[in-house]
C-alpha cells in the first residue's frame, strides 16, 4: 500500500505503508509509513490525483496531466490536451481515465494507450468536479455555470442538465450508486437516484473541501477547519466529529482492506494521517499512522498493490443508450432539466478528428516530459523575440 499526496510545491510524495506486528491482544496494530519517492514533474502546484492498479496520475495548474508508473517507479509521460488548470481526475478500472479542467472540457482517455478517446465541451465555465457511477454508464459533473450535468458515458454525450442555485464544487456518487451528493460552499444536498430529487441538506460549519462515503448512508465531511465529521445521510444527523489536524483539511480518501476500514486525511499542516474506522460510526476512528511532508498538501490518493481491478473498463457502446440509472434521473419533477442531444452533437468531438487547436503543446496522446519542457522553452523564446 502506498499513500500519495500532491502539494503546492509541485511535488508528488509517495509513502509505502506496512503494518507492524501487534504487541499483544490488547494493543491496536500500528502501521509504519516509509518515504518511497518524490516526483517533481509539474511546473506549478498539483490540483488533482487519481490512482488505479498500475499508475498514479496527477493534474496541475500547469495544465498538464502526468503519469507515474507505480510498478517501475518511473515517469510515464504527460497528457497535454487541456487549456486550463486540471481540476479533477477519475479512473474507471484500468482502462479509462476521465479528466476535467478549467477550460470547461471533460476528456475520456484510454489508460492503456494513453490516447484521448473523447473530448467534450462540458461546461460554459470551469469543470469543478466529476464523479463516475459505479456501473460506469453515467457520470455527473459540476461547474462554474451553476449546472449539474449527467453524462451518458456509453455514448459519450450529455444526457441532462439541471440548473442549481449556486456553483457547486464537489459531486460524489454513493458506493452503490443509489444516491449522490452535491456540495456548494458549506452545504451538501443529498439526491436520491430513484426520485432524482433532494431528500435532505447537511450544513457544515465551514466551507467543505472534501467528502467521502464510508457506507451507503454515512458520509465523512472535511473542510476549512481541523475537524472531520461523520453524517448520516438519512437522518442528516452528525454521528461524530474528531480533530484530525492542526490546520484545514484539504482531501480525504477511504478504502477497505481485510480487517480494516480506513480513512486517510491530508492537511495544509503537511501531515497525511491514516485512521482506522470503528464499526459504530458514532465512535471516532483511531490513528493508525501519520507522516509529515513539510509541504502544503492539496490532494491525496491511495495506491493498493492489487493484481487486477474488477472494473476493467467502461461499458461498450453496443449497450442500450438510455440506462436504468439515466431514466431514473429523467423522472425528476418540477426541476429545470433540459435534454441536450442536439447541442451534444456540436459540442462533442472525437479527438484527433476535429480538434482545431494548433498549439504544439496540446495533443491527444502521450508526450514525454523532456519533449514537453523543450516545447515550453521554445515558446518562451518566441514570446521574448516578439517583445
Amino acid at each position: 500500500m502506498e499513500l500519495v499526496a500532491g502539494c503546492y510545491e509541485q511535488v508528488l510524495f509517495g509513502f509505502a505503508v506496512r503494518p507492524e506486528p501487534a504487541a499483544g491482544d490488547d494493543h491496536e496494530q500500528k502501521w509504519t509509513p516509509v518515504a518511497d519517492f518524490t516526483h517533481h514533474a509539474h511546473t506549478a502546484s498539483l490540483s488533482a490525483v487519481a490512482v488505479n492498479s498500475r499508475f498514479v496520475v496527477t493534474g496541475s495548474k500547469d495544465e498538464t496531466i502526468h503519469i507515474y508508473d507505480m510498478k517501475k517507479k518511473v515517469d510515464h509521460g504527460a497528457l497535454v490536451h487541456h487549456n486550463g488548470t486540471i481540476t479533477c481526475l477519475k479512473f474507471y478500472g484500468n482502462r479509462h481515465l476521465i479528466s476535467g479542467a478549467e477550460d470547461g472540457v471533460i476528456c475520456v482517455w484510454d489508460a492503456k494507450k494513453w490516447e484521448c478517446l473523447k473530448s467534450i465541451k462540458a461546461h460554459k465555465g470551469h469543470v469543478t468536479f466529476l464523479s463516475i457511477h459505479p456501473s460506469g454508464k453515467l457520470a455527473l459533473s459540476v461547474g462554474t455555470d451553476k449546472t449539474l450535468r449527467t453524462w451518458n458515458l456509453v455514448e459519450g454525450r450529455s444526457a441532462f442538465i439541471k440548473n442549481i442555485k449556486q456553483n457547486a464544487h464537489i459531486v460524489e456518487w454513493s458506493p452503490r450508486g443509489e444516491k449522490y451528493v452535491v456540495v456548494m460552499l458549506n452545504k451538501i444536498d443529498i439526491y436520491q437516484l430513484d426520485t432524482a430529487s433532494v431528500s435532505g441538506t447537511i450544513t457544515n460549519e465551514k466551507r467543505i473541501s472534501s467528502v467521502t462515503f464510508l457506507s451507503e448512508s454515512v458520509l465523512a465531511v472535511a473542510g476549512d477547519e481541523e475537524v472531520v465529521r461523520f453524517f448520516d445521510c438519512d437522518s442528516l444527523m452528525c454521528l461524530c466529529e474528531f480533530k484530525a489536524h492542526d490546520n484545514r483539511i484539504k482531501d480525504m480518501f477511504s478504502f477497505e482492506i481485510p480487517e480494516h476500514h480506513v480513512i486517510v486525511t491530508a492537511s495544509s499542516d503537511g501531515f497525511v494521517k491514516m485512521w482506522k474506522l470503528k464499526q459504530n460510526k458514532k465512535v471516532p476512528p483511531s490513528l493508525l499512522c501519520e507522516v509529515k511532508t513539510n509541504a502544503r498538501l492539496t490532494c491525496l490518493g491511495v495506491w493498493l498493490d492489487r493484481v487486477t481491478d474488477t472494473k476493467e473498463s467502461l461499458p461498450p457502446a453496443a449497450e442500450p443508450s438510455v440506462s436504468k440509472e439515466e431514466s431514473k434521473i429523467k423522472k425528476e419533477a418540477g426541476n429545470i432539466v433540459q435534454e441536450e442531444e442536439r447541442q451534444s452533437k456540436a459540442n462533442t468531438k472525437k479527438c484527433g478528428l476535429t480538434d482545431d487547436s494548433n498549439k504544439p503543446t496540446k495533443g491527444n496522446s502521450l508526450v514525454s516530459t523532456k519533449k514537453r519542457k523543450m516545447v515550453e522553452m521554445l515558446e518562451k523564446k518566441k514570446k521574448k523575440k516578439k517583445i
